[in-house]
């Protein structure tokens, strides 16, 4: 906890106040809360102590500790019982609205007997009466005793919602609340949503709302059909009260709506999410509250069969959803007696059972991008293959099964993959017993398949563990005998080590830098070489191995197409491209004499990528379409899916979108049929979403997506799974859905392997850099702000990639700037030079420093000028670099939009002939745009704002209405009269005054 140096005079106390006032609630800001009304005290000045006290209880308040804000308050109310004249008018109006925390306080604490609570009431009437003071607030708080213990409210209602609002009224948001929430008990949802609409449209709002009425009327809004807008309220609300202690009852009611939307398995992670409630939180009103959310949600886990998972719970243990739903459930039940006990009512008993008994409203409701059910919870690990399909009459016997698998993946039939997996579960039993049959063999060479099918069906960042696996299972099936499948193994094996050999020395290459004429010793044609050597060596091993039969042969053919395939991938030399050809035609050519249908459709499948690889695409479609007509004819079916999906890529780079699609939704129905790791569908996804963005299908594209991260998550492929999911919330924000992309990365981004630093960090930080932006597009620029600075700082030691540093420390700097933190704005975007210096962003720096120098000028005036006008400085070296790099822009010229700025900054600076000048030069570097000019509408803005500085700022009428008229003029011959209108108007009012 912290500890800050004791302030040693006044003016260093109200500094630390007003700097501990701008942090969140919760522990730290308590503590040194506490901290500094010591520091206070060894002023012996009243004022400094009242300001501690102030800022202290309003800690404890919002901190969800009541138990001790009453104690503070009668500290401030003996000081200004003694001396009021301490008590400024800020000061005095502050004493009086503490009033109600107090009230609210001593109600969340069922030992506070309930003639305390009358008394304290009494108090503020008498204090209120005698300073003169409206007494609507104190009859707003004598209804809120009356709601707590569940009297009849009508009276009190009255009393309070019937007088006139004072100053020290609750403010607009929550009387709304208050007036809503009598008429939910009262059963009247339909009113009680028509009084919500002003704080649920953010027309109203404070401190808690609306957040406190969103979680409220989420329910309400689902009864009454309202699922799209309950939806986007639960995603905005949400956020607005997670993790906060004060806030807990609100994060229970999110929680309730999850577990009865069908959303069980989110509700589990939004419980995660705000484990610290469950010891943070001092209130048992509170605890009550969320403990009783906590409670829907859990049952609901538990009634469908899943109450061994684990969750999040108290500290000290761990927690499955059965053993925690009974442990809070106890706790908020004795809450609930004790708080009754002190009522002489049974009010709080029976709205929790009324809460825990509620039926789900909906069977399921898709609340976020990334919906999932408690089975993918309860196998958040990488799902295993697939189960094998039932069999039609009985189990299979063992040697058949055995003898069956060899068949169909010497086929490479995707029914294999389900075969294995059984036989897989049978050798592991302790029971097993192997089959003594010629035709099966012996026990090493089923444990030699199992071990080959286990590295087969690895993804692509687990080569070098393939590559052991492989080689492990060559060496089970020369212990069989079996040397032909030990050379395919081995084989494999060669390719998986070439693959992580190729990438080793692709990132020592990032990694290098030659000196002027020095040969880079990483580069494509050292990766090249690896694929070279492989291809020998997989060569030389099918020439040495005797005795291989047809279907062993074959994949040796296929992966020396695959070695020479990757080879040209790498180096793009077209002296490479022949050798992929003759080795595909080599395979083509055996598969055809020994009719193995599926190698031959992977020759022409092979040749078609060659064609690709090559630039032909015109060729690869011409194969692909070959190969279609010989599936559709021949088989094998199972290949059609990847097959289509080739083609489907193929006419995406031919920018023949619709055909895309056509192909690969085909493909999609397709692998609908087949096993779920026969077919890349995760990749399908991908490339339709391509196809829908091309079409303008957006919102299509987004839901492909999302599937696309969906199963590469299922298929342990999570790196590809979180790329994809990057994708969605960047569209997402894209589409304006800014709820969506920041409920989707905070997902994300509480991943146990993202938290732990296990996934890779430069994707991590494109995650938050997308939430970063997503909360500024959301308009909270403090959040927003924090996480840029935050990500500023980390990517600064990215030596190996400095201009995303320099992109992060621009938008930062902006953030800062919009802040009015100039400051370290300055220091931001120093950074994002340094960075530029290495590798240059010259749009974004040139934005960036346009933008600072209007802001620290808007926002600054003429005090602000001197600092503007050298961030400006900065923007013409970068203008400059960014000309002598013959650097255009896409937008706009950077010249010109510099010239502009200058004109802006002065006249927000107050330096009208200035910015006439920089607004002339402007002018004269875009020269006078024709009919077809995209720059006659920057031209004519740059003509208004002249006209504006010359006519109103430096009262030269004529020649500013003179500059108008030959503007508007011109513009309406070129009939862009959009562009003119500011022009007229501006005109007009010259002319007025």
């Amino acid at each position: 906890m912290p500890s800050a140096p004791h302030p040693q005079n006044t003016d260093e106390l109200y500094q630390a106040l007003q700097e501990n006032h701008e942090r969140p609630y919760g522990r730290t800001r308590t503590v040194t809360a506490e901290e500094l009304v010591d520091a206070a005290e060894q002023f012996a000045e009243p004022v400094p102590l009242a300001r501690a006290l102030f800022e202290l209880q309003e800690a404890y308040t919002y901190g969800s500790e009541p138990r001790k804000s009453p104690v503070v308050f009668a500290r401030l109310l003996t000081l200004f019982d003694e001396q009021p004249d301490v008590f400024d008018e800020r000061m005095r109006h502050q004493l009086f609205w503490r009033f109600k925390w107090v009230a609210n306080a001593l109600r969340a604490l069922p030992e506070i007997p309930l003639a305390s609570l009358r008394q304290w009431l009494t108090e503020m009437r008498e204090r209120y009466e005698k300073a003169g003071l409206g007494l609507q607030p104190y009859y707003g708080q004598a209804y809120q005793l009356a709601c707590h213990r569940g009297e009849d409210t009508t009276v009190a209602y009255e009393l309070w919602a019937g007088r006139t609002r004072t100053r020290l009224s609750d403010c607009e948001a929550c009387e709304i609340c208050e007036r809503a929430l009598h008429h939910l008990a009262a059963g009247d949802e339909a009113r009680a949503l028509r009084t919500w609409e002003p704080v649920l449209a953010g027309k109203e709002s404070c401190q808690e709302e609306p957040a406190r009425s969103v979680s409220y009327a989420l329910l309400p809004l689902l009864r009454a059909g309202g699922t799209d807008r309950a939806r986007e309220l639960h995603l905005a609300g949400y956020r607005a009260c997670r993790r906060n202690p004060s806030m807990s009852g609100e994060v229970g009611r999110h929680l309730e709506f999850c577990a009865l939307t069908g959303n069980e398995a989110r509700g589990l992670e939004l419980l995660a999410e705000n484990r610290n409630l469950f010891d943070e939180v001092d209130s048992p009103l509170d605890q009550l509250d969320f403990l009783t959310g906590v409670g829907v949600l859990l049952r609901r886990v538990e009634a469908l069969g899943h109450g061994e998972l684990p969750t999040a719970g108290f500290a000290g243990r761990a927690w499955t959803v059965a053993g925690l739903r009974a442990e809070s459930g106890a706790r908020a039940d004795d809450l609930a007696a004790r708080f009754d006990a002190r009522n002489g009512t049974t009010a709080h008993t029976d709205r929790r059972r009324a809460r825990l008994d509620r039926a789900p409203l909906l069977d399921a409701l898709e609340l976020t991008l990334r919906s999932r059910g408690l089975d993918d919870v309860a196998s958040a690990a990488p799902v295993a293959a697939p189960a094998p399909r039932p069999a039609a009459a009985g189990p299979e016997p063992l040697p058949e099964l055995i003898v069956r698998a060899r068949a169909l993946d010497a086929q490479g039939h995707p029914d294999a993959q389900a075969c294995w997996a059984r036989l897989r579960a049978l050798v592991a039993s302790r029971d097993y017993v192997h089959p003594e049959d010629p035709a099966v063999g012996p026990l090493v060479r089923l444990r030699a398949d199992l071990l080959a099918d286990e590295s087969s069906r690895l993804g692509d960042d687990e080569r070098e563990l393939a590559a052991a696996l492989y080689e492990e299972a060559a060496g089970l099936y020369e212990d069989a005998g079996e040397l032909g499948d030990a050379a395919v193994e081995r084989a494999a094996a060669l390719l998986a080590a070439a693959e992580t050999a190729a990438e080793t020395t692709a990132e020592e290459g990032a990694e290098e830098r030659p000196e002027d004429g020095a040969e880079c010793t990483h580069g494509p044609g050292a990766k090249a070489d690896v694929f070279t050597a492989a291809h020998q060596s997989l060569v030389r091993l099918h020439e040495e191995t005797p005795g291989l039969a047809p279907h062993q042969e074959a994949p040796l053919l296929r992966m020396r197409v695959t070695a020479l395939g990757l080879r040209l991938q790498t180096s793009g030399s077209d002296d490479h491209v022949a050798p992929v050809f003759a080795e595909a035609e080599l395979l083509h050519a055996f598969a055809i004499r020994h009719d193995i249908v599926g190698q031959v459709s992977n020759a022409l499948l092979l040749r078609a990528s060659t064609h690709a690889m090559s630039g032909d695409l015109a060729g690869a479609v011409a194969e692909t379409d070959a190969l279609l007509d010989r599936l559709r004819t021949h088989g094998p079916a199972w290949h059609l899916p990847r097959t289509l999906g080739l083609r489907g890529r193929l006419r995406l780079g031919l920018r023949d979108a619709e055909a895309a699609y056509a192909d690969l939704s085909e493909a999609l129905r397709l692998a609908a049929g087949q096993p779920a790791d026969s077919v890349d569908s995760a990749r399908l996804h991908s490339d339709l979403a391509e196809a829908c963005m091309r079409l303008g299908r957006a919102d299509e594209a987004l839901r492909h997506l999302t599937r696309s991260a969906e199963l590469g998550l299922r298929r342990g492929d999570r790196t590809d799974a979180f790329c994809a999911y990057s994708g969605a919330a960047q569209l997402s924000l894209d589409l304006g859905r800014i709820e969506d992309c920041i409920a989707l990365l905070d997902s994300l981004l509480a991943e146990p392997d993202v938290a732990s630093g296990e996934l890779n960090d430069r994707l991590v930080a494109q995650l938050r850099l997308t939430r970063a932006r997503a909360l500024y597009a959301g308009e909270d620029l403090k959040a927003a702000t924090a996480e840029f600075v935050a990500l500023a700082a980390e990517s600064a030691g990215w030596d190996d990639d400095p201009g995303s540093h320099a992109m992060i420390a621009a938008e930062t700097a902006t953030l800062l700037g919009e802040s009015g933190d100039f400051d370290r704005a300055r220091g931001a975007v120093d950074q994002a030079l340094a960075a530029h210096a290495l590798a240059p962003r010259y749009g974004q720096l040139s934005s960036c420093l346009r933008e600072l120098a209007r802001l620290q000028a808007q926002q600054q005036g003429p005090d602000g000028l001197p600092g503007a006008l050298g961030f400006l400085t900065d923007a013409s070296r970068v203008a400059d670099e960014a000309r002598a790099a013959a650097y255009e822009g896409e937008d706009r010229s950077l010249d010109t939009a510099l010239a502009y700025e200058y004109g802006r900054v002065n006249a927000l600076g107050g330096e009208h002939e200035d910015a006439l000048a920089a607004l002339e030069k402007a002018l004269g570097l875009l020269g006078e745009p024709g009919p077809e000019d995209e720059r006659v509408g920057e031209w004519a803005e740059c003509v208004r704002f002249a006209g504006a500085v010359e006519g109103i700022f430096l009262e030269r009428v004529t020649p500013a209405l003179s500059r108008l008229g030959s503007a508007i003029s011109r513009l309406t011959a070129m009939d862009r009269t959009e562009e003119a209108e500011p022009l007229i108007a501006l005109a007009a009012r010259l002319r007025d005054e």
